[in-house]
């Protein structure tokens, strides 16, 4: 599900931490390593000294221009570079394209699978010795000499249906799957994920515009109610033969396996879900023999997480413990596990979530993680001892306790230096570079404290709302410039509402509407933004998974009765009163428009989820059940179903090429809205995706739409 419109614009391709937190360490952990003026060079933070690790030049292929890569990666001797270039998106990102590899020592550059298709190249990595790479092309797996270039294909049966080292649309939208497949430690295996999407339906979308006759566009996508694509764990060896699959018990239509990597060289280790996604089983793999045995479970009522991280196992002690995150108590904590499974010990003890895991400090058998006890808009750095010799259990404070609001952290590899970044709703973002575990910054005339800058005229205010249900809910206010007490002035809402997204961090910025063509605090109106139940706060699980088989319903009733309360505020116009979100934001937008028409008199929806049945089973399953057995659910708290009740001015808006939230969607609201007789404004986008981003002038023209209906319906300024 998107988490919001901003994320789907752009792919890193700088490595400048100076806006973004994606930082190439070097394995020392000392300094780091970016392109600059088209060549590749390595940064010491402490000196901000340069050195010049790959040049322009040898970036130059005879004959051609200099190449202009997207990634890179270094092999573990460091004496060749891969380099991802020429990149085409694959649904949200730039993961299809040609690699190059450059012998640093011959300044030979040569390019990659030059005998398969231009931009066909996924996920290319070099073997651990450096002596071979390895890749996906059309659905297939390929590995190469890296110094003679000749290939060999390990896998045949690649097609869009039979895909092999990458995966489906709903794996990588919902669990964050791309890359598919391991190198072995010795480098003579190859693990990888296959995925049979045939029995998948697809979902036709369809290019009307580029062509007299329109184009049929076919995407394999399980709905809501429908078997995911069954998927299993292959090992292959690089020197070929045929493929071992790894014997893991259960039936591949009714499971899951978003988490695999290598833990010795003869064995693997997987996560696997069931389809409700209420029982994770940590199972070990021998890759000679295919023979699988669970060793750790956990199960929830509603839904156990999957870690975002593509490898969550981080092993210690010489890797015969390795940590792992769970809410089995109902906190998100840090769990030390054995090897073996029979030894589990909690690390992060207390009622309180832990964000995710920053770093790990070997050395000194420190864990470094983000936090935030207190205050749930908010985020901090903590770190504690994994080895269990320590008299203190109490996690400590690492961040300066004297600025409130967000600290987010890029630790590396061997938590010696980390780059630290700070923001709040009255404090714009600034960085520096600290040394750990001192938590100093390497250059006192950079740092955060010399370089800090409030702004004692912020009209945000942050604050918590008690409902008539007596739930406690965080939310914001941002008030117009130059704001008169004795007027009344109209507000707008900003809503997300569903289990990928919060709306009240604590951050620069966050309180401003990206979509507003303009200043909507000088043109004199409130925004607001509240967080309820479900939303994926760190207030404990029992706050996260109350929203359970009620997407559509808690979440809705608890952001109306906020809403109520701000109604409250003397300064409010209670005739002026708007609510707009993307996404699952959009399906809120149209729930609070339908259901509570005398609170919200303006709505603009984009991209909503209408009716819930058209979404993707692992998102909608894992929050609402399997509608084979509570179908009632899903009918009753889906928008479509509520549009008798629009009373208001709606927009509604969509992309007809939306490869996520489905074009269907649209017209089935449409549909809903002419049977009940109801007027309202609607925006087709042809071909534009859920970013609706694609074309020149897509994204003024949406900005000018949505600004000028905003003003038409709830027009700005104070009265």
């Amino acid at each position: 599900m998107l988490k919001s419109y901003i994320v789907l614009l752009f792919f890193v391709i700088s490595y400048s931490p100076s806006w973004s937190q994606k930082i190439n360490w070097t394995t020392d952990g000392l300094a780091y390593t970016k392109f600059k003026e088209g060549s590749l060079v390595r940064i010491d933070p402490r000196t901000e000294g340069e050195t010049v690790l790959v040049s322009r030049e040898q970036l130059t292929p005879s004959g051609m221009e200099t190449l202009r890569p997207q990634s890179f990666a270094f092999s573990n001797d460091g004496r060749k570079v891969l380099f991802f270039t020429n990149t085409v998106k694959v649904w949200r990102d730039r993961t299809r394209g040609d690699y190059w590899l450059l012998d640093i020592a011959s300044k030979r550059l040569r390019q990659v699978g030059k005998d398969r298709p231009s931009q066909s190249l996924m996920f290319a990595k070099l073997s651990p010795d450096g002596n071979q790479v390895a890749y996906v092309s059309e659905h297939n797996i390929f590995v190469e000499d890296a110094s003679s270039g000749f290939s060999k294909k390990l896998t045949n049966d690649g097609t869009r249906k039979m895909i092999n080292g990458t995966f489906d649309w709903v794996y990588e939208e919902e669990f964050k799957c791309q890359d598919g497949f391991r190198w072995s430690p010795d480098g003579t295996k190859i693990a990888f994920w296959h995925l049979d999407a045939n029995k998948i339906r697809d979902y036709y979308m369809i290019n009307t515009t580029d062509s007299p006759y329109s184009r049929i566009i076919p995407i394999e996508y399980p709905k809501a109610g429908q078997s995911p694509s069954p998927a299993r764990i292959g090992v292959i060896s690089v020197s070929g033969g045929g493929i071992k699959w790894m014997n893991i018990e259960g039936d591949p239509a009714e499971l899951y396996i978003p988490r695999m990597d290598w833990v010795s060289k003869g064995e693997i280790i997987v996560q696997q879900l069931n389809r409700r996604q209420q029982e994770s089983r940590l199972i070990y793999c021998n890759a000679n023999d295919g023979s699988a045995r669970t060793f750790w479970a956990e199960s929830d009522p509603s839904w156990v997480d999957v870690p975002d991280d593509s490898s969550p196992w981080i092993f210690i002690n010489n890797g015969q413990d390795f940590l792992w995150i769970s809410e089995k108590d109902g906190w998100r904590h840090i769990y030390k596990i054995s090897r073996d499974g029979k030894s589990t010990s909690l690390i992060t003890k207390g009622n309180y979530d832990i964000g995710e895991i920053k770093g790990i400090d070997e050395t000194n058998g420190y864990i470094y993680f983000s936090a935030s006890p207190n205050n749930a808009t908010q985020l901090y750095l903590y770190k504690i001892k994994y080895d269990g010799k320590s008299n203190k259990d109490e996690a400590e404070l690492v961040s300066d306790k004297k600025l409130e609001g967000t600290h987010t952290y890029n630790i590396s590899s061997t938590a010696k230096m980390a780059y630290h970044a700070f923001s709040s709703h009255n404090t714009p973002r600034v960085s520096e570079w600290i040394t750990l575990p001192d938590n100093r910054p390497v250059n006192k005339a950079k740092s955060i404290a010399n370089n800090i800058r409030r702004e004692t005229n912020s009209q945000v205010e942050f604050f918590q709302i008690k409902t008539e249900d007596n739930i406690l809910l965080d939310a914001w206010v941002h008030k117009p410039d130059n704001f008169d007490p004795s007027k009344k002035y109209p507000v707008v809402m900003y809503v997300y509402g569903e289990p990928a997204k919060s709306v009240t961090e604590d951050e620069y910025g966050e309180q401003d509407n990206f979509l507003y063509d303009g200043d909507m605090a000088a043109d004199g109106y409130v925004q607001v933004g509240i967080d309820n139940r479900g939303t994926p706060v760190l207030k404990g699980a029992g706050w996260r998974k109350a929203i359970y088989r009620k997407i559509g319903d808690i979440n809705i009733r608890d952001m109306a009765n906020g809403f109520k309360k701000i109604l409250e505020l003397p300064y409010i116009d209670k005739s002026r009163t708007a609510v707009w979100g993307w996404s699952g934001g959009g399906a809120s937008t149209l729930n609070l428009m339908f259901m509570y028409p005398d609170l919200f008199k303006t709505g603009i929806a984009i991209a909503a989820i209408t009716n819930m049945l058209n979404y993707d089973n692992i998102y909608q399953e894992r929050y609402m059940g399997l509608p084979q057995e509570n179908m009632e659910d899903y009918i009753r708290n889906s928008p479509v179903t509520k549009a008798q009740g629009l009373q208001g001015d709606l927009l509604y808006i969509h992309g007809t090429g939306d490869d996520n939230v489905h074009y269907d969607n649209a017209e089935q609201l449409i549909n809903a809205l002419v049977v009940n007789g109801k007027q309202f404004s609607f925006m087709p986008y042809p071909n534009r995706t859920h970013g609706i981003s694609e074309g020149k002038g897509t994204f003024a023209h949406l900005k000018t739409l949505y600004s000028n209906f905003l003003r038409q319906h709830c027009p700005p300024g104070g009265r």
